[in-house]
């Protein structure tokens, strides 16, 4: 179970219509597929997603880190020495989404090699997580439409809606629509990718105390910290940290602080390692969490379904599973399903995933 070789590659893949919040918008999924080849001639996969707005990764960089700095310290250890791995990769500052994606292909070719699936080798709790899918900006009209044909199509039943605009009118009256339209047969609740301040936070909240939200997440930004803690300390709604709470070490402080009340775990910046950790801390703390999306594809999404239904806390909430519906095309051999507004986790060793190499080879940027 010797690793032999890591490899990035870099592919992109146009979305259908863009994906628009208040931090940025992504038009082409310009991700990095990580393949870890071991002895034994396993091969592991995992998609990295860069997001300069939100961790400040590029494409390049994430290929250029893993070839020249992850490979060679990780080359030459066994699929069990996770610990090991773990502390090299940690030398270096930063890089989440390539240090996730290497140890995701890490658990999928450790799957492989013992033909168990990461979700058996996590913790095993289920085989499927309920869906949310994630509504970016644009009219309320357009919007309730994409919620109706998302519910019809899908079954899906759970939305994230996208806020953070000036005015905040024009973000509150999309949530009402929705809430108008669907009555209470969605659940509903807000994201802000800091775009808000606490106070316009708090009056845009206000405003929809009457739409029974679920909760509201990184409304204004954590490094406002005690504008922050003032808007938290009087919702009704947990308030989820999520780019402001990457770490573990993250979590505690922004649990701790005051500054939040429960947390996303995305796999494509934690990977399923210090996602673990993160889980297990939250579980001690008592506190809500979601499995977020960084707008990943469909391998991506089954990292995320794979690590939130092997424990009863991450797959107690739908996931937010769906954003690769968006994407005009994608790598693997045997699509992604929604049914029933549930992502079930694949049969098989590892992930249970297979890349169509035609469509590899249509989509990589390094040739």
């Amino acid at each position: 179970m010797k690793i032999t070789q890591v490899e990035a590659i870099p592919f992109a893949i146009p979305y259908r219509k863009p994906l628009r919040f208040a931090s940025g918008e992504v038009r082409t999924a310009e991700h990095v597929l990580v393949r870890v080849h071991t002895d034994d001639g396993v091969v592991g996969i995992a998609e990295a997603p860069p997001r300069p707005f939100t961790y400040g990764e590029t494409q390049a960089g994430i290929v250029a880190v893993l070839e020249d700095i992850f490979a060679p310290q990780v080359v030459g250890l066994s699929l069990l020495e996770r610990e090991t791995v773990h502390a090299r990769l940690a030398r270096t500052v930063g890089n989440p989404a390539a240090k996730s994606a290497l140890d995701m292909a890490l658990w999928d070719a450790l799957g492989r090699t013992l033909d168990v699936s990461v979700t058996e080798l996590l913790g095993g709790y289920t085989d499927r997580m309920r869906v949310t899918h994630m509504l970016g900006f644009d009219e309320p009209a357009a919007m309730v439409a994409e919620a109706s044909r998302i519910r019809e199509t899908h079954g899906i039943t759970s939305f994230k809606v996208k806020v953070g605009r000036r005015p905040a009118s024009l973000d509150t009256a999309v949530v009402r629509a929705l809430r108008e339209t669907f009555g209470d047969s969605v659940d509903l609740y807000v994201d802000g990718n800091r775009g808000w301040t606490a106070a316009e936070s708090a009056r845009a909240m206000h405003e929809m105390a009457d739409l029974g939200l679920l909760f509201a997440e990184e409304l204004c930004p954590a490094d406002d910290v005690l504008g922050r803690r003032w808007l938290v300390s009087q919702l009704d709604v947990p308030f989820i940290a999520d780019e402001s709470a990457v770490t573990p070490a993250d979590v505690t402080r922004e649990i701790l602080g005051g500054s939040a009340t429960a947390i996303s775990i995305k796999t494509a910046r934690t990977g399923f390692t210090q996602s673990q950790r993160t889980h297990h801390l939250a579980e001690g703390l008592g506190l809500e969490v979601v499995m977020g999306n960084q707008i990943d594809g469909q391998l991506g999404s089954l990292c995320t379904v794979a690590f939130g239904a092997s424990f009863r806390l991450t797959s107690r909430r739908p996931g937010e599973l769906s954003n690769f519906l968006d994407m005009a095309d994608d790598l693997l051999a045997e699509p992604l399903t929604i049914t029933d507004g549930e992502v079930t986790v694949r049969p098989g060793a590892g992930l249970g995933a297979e890349l169509d190499p035609e469509k590899l080879e249509l989509y990589r940027q390094d040739r």
